[in-house]
């Protein structure tokens, strides 16, 4: 597959980290609209003249398995502004683990380099930071 993944190691119950995953706003951004702790919601992120994203949670499976779904994007920076549309989020649960996958998001994509930059960030520091010490974005 060789899309963007990384695994975070995280001694929290699966509950307490599926529920800090739910809470987009407090970990990723706060250019956040929408919801995000149900199936069927959508969210925005938006990053005006940079990067704009809409999601759907399309996989809800608490302490297990949360995905979402980019149904429209642009990023501006790209030659092809949409690449991240119909690629997926994939956040699944083991015990003591977190693994992250943003399907779609492969080095062939001309975004791969920068967006493995930001995910590094965003789920390294920010989400680990969120999920172990309660600190919010």
């Amino acid at each position: 597959m060789n899309a963007y993944q990384t695994t975070l190691t995280i001694g929290r119950s699966l509950d307490g980290v599926f529920q800090k995953l739910i809470r987009v706003a407090d970990w990723w951004t706060k250019d956040f609209k929408g919801g995000s702790d149900a199936l069927g919601d959508e969210f925005i992120i938006h990053h005006p003249g940079a990067h704009y994203a809409k999601h759907k949670v399309v996989e809800f499976v608490p302490r297990q398995k949360l995905v979402w779904l980019v149904t429209e994007s642009k990023l501006d920076w790209l030659k092809d502004p949409d690449e991240w549309t119909g690629t997926k989020m994939v956040f699944e649960l083991k015990p003591g683990q977190l693994i992250f996958t943003h399907e779609g998001l492969t080095p062939e994509k001309e975004s791969y380099e920068r967006c493995s930059q930001g995910w590094d960030l965003v789920i390294h520091q920010h989400l680990t930071n969120f999920i172990i010490n309660n600190q919010t974005i």
